[in-house]
């Protein structure tokens, strides 16, 4: 059958199972967007390529499928480089599409090209640049199976208008739908070494201190369920990273929460005196460890990640296991049913974590007649108004953070945010991604006004097409997260932090993209907005909440500083540790 090249590309999608692509057309990708009038597939329009990327990685996120999104050249894909790049450290299915300068325009500096796959070679699980209209399946096959199998990542196709446009005697191809994949040198194994899971059984068989450190390896590997067996079955207590929020139900007696820089109390102590870390899908970042020399000395590390340069990268395990986290967690499940969990004493352990529980839990001093709302009170009104399977999608900073503590997270995939890069302005885009991919879920964002002044104009997109998110704005009038080391460690002296107290009008500027808004300024009026928020899924939804802007992220382990070295609220800094 003879097909031209965009045909063939939007056929190779069809073939893919892609039901949902993010984009904007443009010139050098403007061929492929005439046979999408034809397709099955459902595209988005959206308002910047940053919001196409972003929204592709919300996609991912919620629905565990990859995320598509199809831009133009030259400054539509420098657009979407952040939105990569994010996905890259966050591991994140992805497939981007961008057009390109015709093949002997190339290296001519032709009107909007770039190097493509040259900027993006390092941010990029793999990309490709595509030169013969024939390639077209095969590549996207390839893309497709290289950014879902093994470590997940976003991959990149390039494509020059020619081979594309049907006006193009270089576009015509005879199409087959038996299509083989060429790639001798990418062989993603998923098996685990039997020799290495006894010698990690035996280790946790040994350990009085034993923590379950959680990355969001479980979640790319659909392996929530398993983690728990592995759990209840040990009795060993669990952290879940930022990526990792809700792979371990938050409601569940083993469940200490987050660690790192802004974990609570509890997660980050249990990880700091354990004498084993059982570190699964899980990377040890900085933000995690604190400072390296300093972090949990007297620990035994145990190391399951598919990506072998993991192992070993930042701190070095006992024992390492290459491999995927479900097989590695069912064969230590299989093996400590056998040969039974150990007769280490673990009850002085349990009592500690119990003690630091009961004098460091999440704490804030409540809103007082006259001053603006607290955001940890409006986070908690949102918590308990909401399903249980919310997705919630954040933005960077304060809000991020408080989000994370606050919330209840007993269901895998329901918490979406920015981890690696910690791009501002993900959370809209995220969000309205999310609920394109779980149509019938709430979907809440969780944005500060900085984050929302980056990326709000999405919301025209989620107007136009139907996509009911909503928004719960913490307004401080500040970058807040900056505005807190300001604070702390910089004599209070705020540079460049106050963006403005009434400019803009968020309620007016939500109205005209077609949201239905509120304001709210007191807290008695907050439970009353949430509700009438849930009311409405016709469109989206925006609360602008005035939040408190001295209001800090505690616990914080200060940069430089070790976990040791936590900061708690000034209301707990009396209690014995």
């Amino acid at each position: 059958m003879k097909l031209d090249g965009g045909q063939a590309l939007i056929r190779s999608l069809e073939l893919e199972g892609v039901e949902v692509m993010f984009g904007l057309p443009g010139g050098a990708i403007l061929p492929v967007y005439d046979p999408i009038i034809d397709s099955s597939i459902r595209h988005i329009l959206v308002r910047h390529e940053q919001g196409a990327g972003h929204m592709a990685e919300g996609y991912a996120h919620a629905t565990g499928r990859p995320g598509v999104a199809m831009v133009t050249s030259g400054p539509a894909a420098t657009n979407i480089v952040t939105p990569l790049c994010d996905a890259y450290l966050d591991s994140v299915p992805m497939v981007v599409i961008t057009g390109q300068v015709p093949t002997g325009s190339i290296g001519t500096d032709a009107f909007q090209e770039c190097d493509t796959t040259g900027m993006t070679s390092g941010i990029t699980k793999h990309n490709f640049l595509v030169t013969e209209a024939q390639d077209i399946p095969r590549t996207i096959k390839e893309a497709f199976h290289i950014a879902t199998t093994g470590r997940p990542g976003p991959v990149l196709v390039d494509i020059p208008k020619d081979i594309v446009d049907p006006r193009s005697p270089n576009s015509a191809m005879e199409w087959s739908d038996d299509v083989e994949m060429d790639l001798p040198g990418y062989q993603p194994d998923t098996s685990v070494d039997p020799a290495a899971i006894q010698a990690a059984v035996a280790l946790m068989q040994a350990a009085e201190r034993p923590v379950l450190y959680i990355g969001g390896g479980i979640l790319k590997a659909r392996a929530a369920e398993v983690l728990r067996e592995l759990a209840e079955l040990t009795g060993f207590h669990v952290v879940t990273t930022l990526m990792a929020r809700g792979a371990f139900p938050d409601s569940h007696e083993l469940c200490l929460g987050m660690p790192g820089m802004h974990g609570n109390f509890t997660a980050v102590t249990a990880m700091q005196e354990s004498d084993l870390l059982i570190a699964l899908g899980s990377r040890f970042d900085d933000r995690v460890t604190g400072r390296l020399d300093g972090f949990a000395v007297d620990a035994k590390i145990i190391h399951v990640d598919i990506d072998p340069a993991e192992l070993g990268k930042v701190r070095r395990p006992d024992v390492a296991i290459q491999g995927d986290c479900r097989v590695a967690i069912e064969a230590m499940v299989e093996l400590l049913r056998v040969q039974g969990v150990g007769e280490a004493d673990r009850h002085a352990w349990r009592s500690r974590i119990s003690g630091w529980q009961e004098r460091f839990p999440l704490t804030y001093e409540p809103s007082v007649p006259g001053e603006a709302l607290k955001p940890q009170f409006v986070i908690e009104k949102l918590r308990d108004a909401t399903p249980d399977d919310t997705i919630v999608a954040s933005g960077v900073g304060q809000h991020q953070m408080w989000a994370s503590q606050y919330w209840t997270f007993d269901h895998p995939y329901t918490w979406i945010n920015s981890g690696g890069l910690g791009t501002m302005g993900f959370s809209i885009p995220a969000a309205i991604g999310a609920k394109a991919g779980c149509p019938d879920k709430t979907v809440w964002a969780i944005d500060g006004d900085g984050c929302f002044q980056m990326t709000a104009q999405e919301l025209v997109t989620a107007t136009v097409e139907n996509i009911p998110i909503k928004v719960a704005l913490l307004n401080n009038s500040y970058l807040g997260m900056v505005r807190q080391w300001q604070d702390m460690f910089y004599d209070e002296r705020h540079s460049e932090v106050f963006l403005s107290k009434d400019v803009p009008d968020y309620k007016g500027w939500a109205e005209a993209m077609g949201c239905f808004a509120l304001r709210v300024d007191d807290p008695d009026e907050v439970e009353d907005a949430i509700a009438q928020a849930n009311e409405v899924n016709d469109r989206p939804v925006v609360i602008d909440f005035r939040t408190e802007a001295r209001e800090k992220v505690y616990p914080m382990v200060a940069s430089g500083t070790t976990n040791s070295d936590l900061l708690v609220h000034p209301s707990q800094e009396d209690q014995p540790r």
